[in-house]
């Protein structure tokens, strides 16, 4: 979300004079901006509040999702700024942050996805009443926390061997082997450290949303009334996920489920959970793809190096590449990957396995062609393509899958316990019912 500043408006009143003048008649009213809360330092407005709930409006209209109640879409939306605001925060005093130019890329990127030039994009945003200005700060939002998330958290997760064959022993002992699901959920979320009253609060207020549930209500709008996810103004939903990337707390529950089936209240560390299945689907069909064998070297953007160096960096490399120097040699000693030890070797790449401006760009070189330099979500990379083959990956996918799945899996839960944190560490004073 983008903030604006407020300003204080003072006001004179011209005593012994007004006095005698007469009585004019009745100004109209002019409502002077307030604050609505206070996250550490830093002030959210009544504006600023009326301004994220117009593009919220917006979203549900789109979705065709109803919206809920206007005291609760208030505490709703300012829920989700305040715990923006504090993970911002303490990007800042991590010196986590995004430059301008990964900005304009991130941008350039969604219109590309959307089949629109930049100038067109622009245009489209306009169109939806969105201003660029504000749209440009609510992306640099999302890179700040996805860049946060990859440090604090993503980088932290483990999974072994034993969780991957455990997994795979599961698949193999279900008759319907690999499946997807597609889920909506709600969480009513429990604070750190919560007494016994507050988790008893909570627990009701999970009651209320199942008990307006089993009365018919839509899920999509009782998950926008009712649950504190960061989806939940989108409906709950969280789309297709593979067995292995489903949530802990009710993975069980949820391969037992029938297709509209909604789950009993389960509860976990994050408080309290409800689920519906609202699609399921079997993936076990064999899988043939064409792989690439390719090594690269990546030249990271981050706090330290900027754009300008990283790209001055990859450029010089390759330069020594084109004189003659070795590829494999240059990648050892220059590479800002795992893979660096191995020469920048990447082995054997399916399509889709790496971030899509990789992906095109190895897609597009001869064996033993090197590629200009390519930027990416990492930096900047060069790539050789040494060879290709078609290949049936069935057992490999299943294997690879069944680890990107759990990791992410796990990845998903530690944010949201993270996030948690980092919001009830934060001091928050609510001001909405001030009058």
């Amino acid at each position: 979300m983008a903030f604006r500043n407020f300003f204080k408006l003072g006001f004179a009143l011209a005593s012994a004079c007004a006095l005698a003048q007469p009585i004019a008649p009745p100004q109209r009213v002019v409502n002077v901006d307030r604050v609505v809360a206070v996250v550490n330092d830093e002030a959210i407005t009544q504006y600023d509040l009326d301004d994220a709930k117009r593009i919220v409006l917006q979203q549900l209209k789109q979705q065709n999702v109803q919206p809920p109640a206007q005291d609760v879409l208030d505490k709703q939306v300012l829920e989700r700024m305040m715990t923006e605001r504090s993970l911002l925060q303490f990007a800042k005093e991590n010196g986590v942050k995004v430059d301008d130019t990964m900005i304009e890329r991130a941008i350039l990127r969604i219109a590309q996805e959307n089949k629109l030039s930049a100038e067109d994009f622009r245009k489209a945003l306009a169109k939806e009443n969105i201003d660029y200005p504000r749209y440009r700060e609510d992306v640099r939002h999302e890179l700040t926390v996805q860049r946060l998330r990859e440090r604090e958290v993503d980088s932290k997760i483990t999974v072994s061997d034993a969780e991957v064959e455990q997994y795979l022993a599961m698949l193999k002992s279900q008759s319907g082997g690999e499946a997807e699901y597609k889920l909506a959920h709600i969480l009513v979320m429990v604070p750190e450290q919560a007494s016994a009253d507050q988790i008893d609060a909570r627990k009701r207020r999970a009651e209320d949303a199942l008990r307006a549930l089993k009365n018919g209500a839509d899920f999509a709008q009782v998950a926008a009334g009712f649950s504190d996810a960061s989806d939940a103004l989108g409906g709950g939903n969280l789309g297709w996920r593979p067995g292995a990337r489903l949530p802990t707390v009710f993975a069980d529950e949820v391969r037992a489920m029938q297709v509209g089936q909604i789950s009993a209240i389960t509860r976990s560390a994050a408080g309290f959970h409800i689920v519906k299945l609202l699609e399921k689907r079997s993936r076990n069909e064999p899988t043939v793809v064409d792989q690439t064998h390719a090594r690269h070297i990546l030249v990271r953007v981050n706090e330290i190096v900027s754009e300008s160096d990283a790209k001055a960096k990859i450029d010089r490399l390759k330069d020594r590449i084109d004189a003659g120097a070795k590829f494999e040699e240059l990648a050892k000693l220059n590479s800002e990957d795992t893979t660096s030890a191995k020469g920048g070797d990447l082995g054997w790449v399916n399509p889709g396995d790496t971030v899509p401006e990789f992906d095109e760009a190895m897609k597009k070189l001869e064996p033993n062609q090197i590629s200009a330099p390519v930027r990416t979500p990492f930096g900047w990379h060069l790539i050789q393509v040494l060879e290709r083959r078609r290949q049936d990956i069935t057992g490999d996918r299943a294997r690879s899958e069944a680890q990107v799945a759990i990791r992410q899996r796990k990845a998903d839960e530690a944010f949201q316990d993270w996030v948690r944190q980092i919001r009830d560490r934060a001091y928050v004073e609510v001001r909405l019912d001030d009058r």
